[in-house]
């Protein structure tokens, strides 16, 4: 495979691009974030507009994209999903199709992002159909800004983040628990980032407690995808058990199986029996080795980490968030026909 082959490309799972493909993304991502410190101009995408469909709120996504359209000479367009008479629910009288919107919408730019998660739909893995329904009728590349289900491109960042921390990832351990907090939260960063860390070969530990597991199909996925990159998968219930010997810790809350048949008060309600599944300093101190915190935020400061965790020196949270920009900027560039 060559770079150009990724011009026109999705990217909706992480299971959508190969290992090799990503590596070329952290290769571009190096690239850019070089150029974005070096202070020079790179307008590899210039005149090019990035189309951004918003369902669901954002503050690091939103201003990452536009911030990397416009360092690479394009522009971004924010668009807000209640401002169009789309429906999502694509039958007679409720609104103008996916298929409608997003052949229009193709006309019009020459990328394509949709950010569609738990709140906005009817069931969980409704996010994920509409947006490869978008895919599949527009005629640009369509990238997934998270959908309730996969978030490729929090999962690159981390991916990168770690290899940019650590040197080489494969044969560390990466903890991904589950955290107590009065927030009903999605699945999709947890799911992808045990995804990415299995295909390059990170012994990756899912904790939760028994009623919080995450999408059975999806950790089958890093089940067979650790045993063909030579790292691990497994999933506990304990969490000072997963924590033992961790090099990066990812905390943070998830929904249940059962969360579109019991809504959120009863979600809360069994949250609140393991309010003490929470990344504590002394457990970071106690169990881990080191126990550098990765987490995509917002943090829930108290419930999910303790505020000692995400502000000492093991914390890699702004720079975590810092690498949306230059990972969102590659996969855009190669994607998006860009010259390098």
């Amino acid at each position: 495979m060559s770079w150009f082959d990724l011009k026109g490309r999705d990217l909706i799972a992480e299971t959508d691009w190969s290992k090799e493909e990503y590596d070329i993304a952290m290769k571009v991502t190096d690239q850019m974030k070089g150029l974005y410190y070096s202070g020079k101009e790179h307008p590899y995408l210039k005149y090019k507009t990035f189309a951004m469909l918003f369902f669901a709120g954002s503050t690091r996504t939103r201003m990452s994209f536009e911030a990397g359209m416009t360092q690479l000479g394009g522009n971004a367009q924010f668009i807000s999903s209640n401002t169009l008479r789309l429906s999502i629910e694509d039958k007679p009288g409720a609104g103008e199709t996916v298929a409608d919107t997003a052949k229009a919408m193709a006309r019009f730019c020459d990328g394509l992002g949709i950010r569609l998660l738990d709140d906005q739909v009817d069931y969980y893995g409704h996010g994920d159909l509409v947006i490869r329904k978008f895919a599949e009728c527009a005629e640009v590349p369509v990238i997934n800004m998270a959908s309730d289900i996969n978030h490729p491109c929090q999962s690159l960042t981390d991916i990168h983040t770690m290899h940019e921390k650590l040197g080489h990832v494969k044969g560390k351990k990466i903890v991904v628990s589950w955290a107590y907090s009065p927030w009903v939260r999605g699945r999709c960063s947890m799911q992808g980032t045990a995804l990415i860390s299995a295909m390059y070969g990170m012994d990756v530990v899912v904790a939760n407690p028994p009623e919080f597991d995450l999408d059975p199909k999806v950790m089958q996925e890093c089940k067979e995808i650790a045993a063909g990159s030579g790292g691990s998968f497994e999933v506990v219930h304990d969490m000072d058990k997963a924590l033992d010997g961790a090099t990066v810790v990812f905390p943070r809350n998830w929904y249940t199986g059962k969360r579109y048949d019991i809504g959120k008060e009863e979600e809360l309600k069994i949250a609140e029996r393991y309010k003490d599944w929470c990344y504590t300093a002394a457990r970071q101190k106690k169990l881990c080795d080191p126990g550098y915190l990765l987490q995509c935020m917002p943090i829930d400061r108290g419930y999910e980490v303790e505020s000692e965790v995400c502000d000492n020196s093991l914390s890699w949270i702004y720079d975590q968030a810092e690498n949306r920009l230059h990972t969102q900027k590659a996969i855009m560039a190669l994607t998006m026909g860009g010259r390098l």
